[in-house]
């Protein structure tokens, strides 16, 4: 049932972010494809992580952290993210334009069409995932004229027609 329900999830187009967090002198973070608007008033985000991965147990412990919503050209910011066995987010992101976070201090990478950072507000159990809801405490930049990185049937993919 797994593998068909992954099969069936995948010909839905989702966007592609990565999630940071600031946990004491270490960076973390890893691409995800779950990040959705929850409420404008409040301004609520969610993002769900697999309960067994490093980021979700430090979400756990803290409840600062930090969305870049990836651009088409960042492809490879994604696949290194999304690789078993990553170094701290400092190295991944080496030469990548980034900036800390103000309100997180996590690392937000710049070049994307959108950053935010948030804070976890609720966590919600979920079978083999973990949810946090999180209010969103600034919007650090919207590029508009930048098409978003979306995954689509396993693959990262542009929405720009050719």
């Amino acid at each position: 049932m797994s593998e068909l329900l992954t099969e069936a999830m995948a010909q839905l187009a989702a966007g592609v972010a990565v999630v940071t967090a600031r946990d004491g002198r270490d960076d973390l973070g890893t691409t995800v494809s779950a990040l959705m608007s929850v409420s404008l008033e409040p301004p609520l985000v969610l993002v769900s992580l697999a309960s067994r991965g490093y980021l979700n147990e430090v979400l756990l412990r803290q409840d600062r952290w930090a969305a870049s919503l990836l651009s088409s050209g960042q492809a490879a910011v994604a696949s290194r993210f999304a690789t078993a066995g990553r170094p701290s987010a400092r190295l991944l992101v080496a030469g990548t334009p980034h900036h800390r976070g103000a309100h997180t201090e996590a690392l937000v990478i710049e070049g994307g069409v959108a950053a935010i950072e948030a804070e976890t507000t609720k966590v919600v159990p979920a079978g083999d995932h973990t949810i946090f809801i999180a209010a969103v405490l600034a919007v650090a930049y919207v590029d508009p004229s930048r098409q978003p990185l979306v995954r689509l049937r396993g693959r990262y993919r542009s929405t720009a027609t050719s």
